[in-house]
């Protein structure tokens, strides 16, 4: 499900064999994408995959609500399989519910935030969504800037802060574009986790693992997190440094993450 998953997986929504391939993956959510993935001399023939079962449930990427595709994408939705949107360069949350009246069923919502006005309005968009996605490097492009870690960590603290304060999931992170180069990805992925992002997208079956890998606690914090856990209340003294309420909860986010992704 895209709202709890870490590393979901883009998928061409023109090209319905790669979806067997993606089912067959590690993804924990497929996201068909009918937006930059296709051109938009396919996009048409593209919605005709969804006349047809796809297997299981998918998040589909729809087009900007400013393009001429938006409207015609919504039709997509009749599809029982389609679980969740994406909805891409989303700036206002007028639109987010506009799409959800579209539906003729509860539909998930995730704003995919990548411009300068989607980052201006990401407290309502929030609020309106189910989930924030980042979209590091159409917003970079936005910007005119370099999407590199340091140029981009106020807008992912942004987004962290505004889903943490809608009381939402932890966002997904952007994707890294070289997606034959696994360092680059791990260290993207790591960078997430420490801006406090609860997953990653993934252009490539390659990265799955390493995203899902990144997030699983190591031995050494889950022994910290244990000794944590079984100090008693208030705050106490572990190896010289103080732990209180903050450095407790630390040990439980921890805890909560190795039980449930160890398996």
């Amino acid at each position: 499900m895209i709202e709890t998953a870490i590393a979901p997986l883009f998928v061409p929504a023109d090209k319905p064999a790669l979806l067997a391939k993606a089912r067959a993956s590690a993804a924990d959510a497929i996201i068909l994408d009918l937006e930059d993935a296709v051109s938009p001399n396919q996009k048409s023939a593209a919605r005709g995959l969804f006349s047809e079962s796809l297997g299981g449930p998918v998040t589909v990427r729809i087009n900007a609500v400013n393009t001429e595709w938006h409207q015609p994408d919504l039709a997509v939705m009749a599809n029982p399989d389609v679980a969740a949107i994406m909805l891409s360069k989303a700036e206002d949350p007028a639109v987010i519910e506009a799409v959800r009246r579209a539906a003729s069923r509860p539909m998930q919502v995730v704003a995919l935030v990548e411009t300068a006005l989607g980052m201006e309005n990401v407290n309502s968009i929030a609020k309106a969504a189910d989930r924030l996605a980042f979209g590091s490097l159409d917003y970079a492009a936005d910007l005119g800037a370099v999407p590199d870690h340091d140029v981009l960590a106020y807008a992912r603290s942004r987004i962290v802060l505004a889903s943490r304060l809608a009381n939402r999931p932890p966002p997904l992170d952007g994707v890294t574009p070289d997606f034959r180069n696994a360092e680059a990805c791990q260290m993207d992925t790591a960078h997430a986790i420490r801006m406090g992002f609860g997953g990653r997208l993934c252009i490539h079956p390659s990265q799955i693992a390493i995203v899902r890998g990144a997030y699983v606690p190591s031995e050494a914090e889950v022994e910290w997190a244990r000794r944590i856990a079984a100090l008693g209340s208030g705050a106490v003294s572990l190896d010289g440094k103080m732990v209180d309420a903050p450095v407790k909860a630390r040990a439980a986010q921890v805890l909560e993450r190795w039980n449930r992704l160890k398996d």
